[in-house]
């Protein structure tokens, strides 16, 4: 049965290595949900895009012309031209299969936004590498995917959500819940997500860090590793018991909403090489942001994300419990691991 929901894919490509897997992708997608590509791309790439696709999907230029952020302007573009009030919205890298997008598009029913986990096939060094940083965030918060469902109202009571921030996943759940809405974290759904080149791996490492300018303390926590770190680099002891302990709270990440069974038994141990990678980021982040913002797609944006207080007051007239739907702001599913076609590797 065809999904009532419809799947928004922003995406600007400066080139078509992944064209053959985009399309065969968008064209499996389509037998099952209706399909929405907002394509950036330039001219002569945008052509090949639209011969390829849009007997399939919907592809469709960005109509949102300010935000440095071309990606919340992508989403924009698809929430406001969304036939359906569920929505997918799935980075480029992201591949769904029935089961995740079943997952989603159920628990929108009574949730505003909601997250499941993205994980990486295939799985080379650099993969395995963020997966640390993956499971951490799932220890001690959640992870912030490349994909999450919304209910197109949530966004509409809102506005929109600022598409001059870089952290835009964070900053679309701030907005979905300053504007009353419920959001739920799926840490028992997994989705697929293809692993970034090395090269464009390595170039993320800076604006990640950056991120955190928007989560306060775990930006001080952050810069003060490398301090505690060149402390201790005479103490190998305390050292290893501190990868030890950061293994062990990455481990619990693992094991969180059945992960025992999606990531591989290694992967907690990449944890602490992830955090002396940061370390060293975090202080180059704050170089950035001295020098004006960190560099993404050919600028400078100085501004990770909004201050939840602050999105509260600006819509405090915009407030509107969802009816229906779970009291609570956020809640962790129970349900058996959905993973389809996926193995620990």
């Amino acid at each position: 049965m065809r999904l009532a929901a419809e799947y928004v894919l922003p995406l600007r490509w400066e080139h078509d290595d992944s064209l053959d897997d985009m399309t065969a992708y968008l064209c499996t997608l389509a037998e099952w949900i209706d399909v929405t590509v907002v394509d950036g791309s330039d001219a002569p790439v945008f052509a090949v895009h639209a011969t390829a696709w849009a007997a399939h999907v919907r592809h469709v230029r960005p109509t949102v012309a300010t935000g440095a952020n071309g990606k919340v302007r992508g989403v924009l573009t698809g929430i406001s031209l969304a036939r359906h009030e569920r929505v997918i919205l799935a980075d480029d890298d992201v591949r769904y299969d029935r089961n995740g997008l079943d997952a989603i598009v159920s628990a929108l029913r009574d949730a505003d936004l909601v997250a499941p986990t993205n994980i990486f096939r295939p799985l080379p060094w650099h993969a395995r590498w963020d997966t640390g940083r993956s499971l951490l965030n799932r220890a001690l918060h959640h992870d912030y995917p490349g994909t999450c469902g919304v209910r197109r109202a949530a966004l509409e009571r809102t506005g929109g959500y600022d598409a001059d921030a870089l952290f835009e996943n964070l900053e679309l759940e701030r907005t979905v819940r300053a504007g009353g809405g419920a959001i739920r974290q799926l840490t028992d759904v997994y989705v697929m997500r293809r692993p970034p080149t090395l090269r464009h791996f390595l170039g993320q490492r800076v604006r990640q860090a950056y991120d955190s300018r928007a989560q306060p303390g775990r930006l001080l926590l952050e810069l003060a590793l490398a301090p505690t770190l060149l402390a201790l680099r005479r103490r190998p002891g305390i050292l290893m018991l501190i990868a030890f302990g950061i293994a062990v709270v990455a481990e619990r990440g693992r094991r969180r909403g059945g992960g025992r069974r999606i990531y591989p038994r290694s992967a907690a141990v990449w944890a602490p090489l992830w955090v002396v990678e940061r370390a060293v980021t975090s202080w180059l982040a704050l170089g950035a942001h001295a020098r004006g913002g960190v560099r993404y797609a050919g600028t400078r944006v100085r501004h990770a994300a909004t201050p939840l207080r602050d999105l509260r007051r600006r819509h405090s007239t915009t407030r509107a419990p969802s009816a229906g739907r779970e009291s609570s702001a956020s809640r962790a599913s129970t349900r058996p691991a959905t993973v389809s076609s996926i193995d620990a590797g």
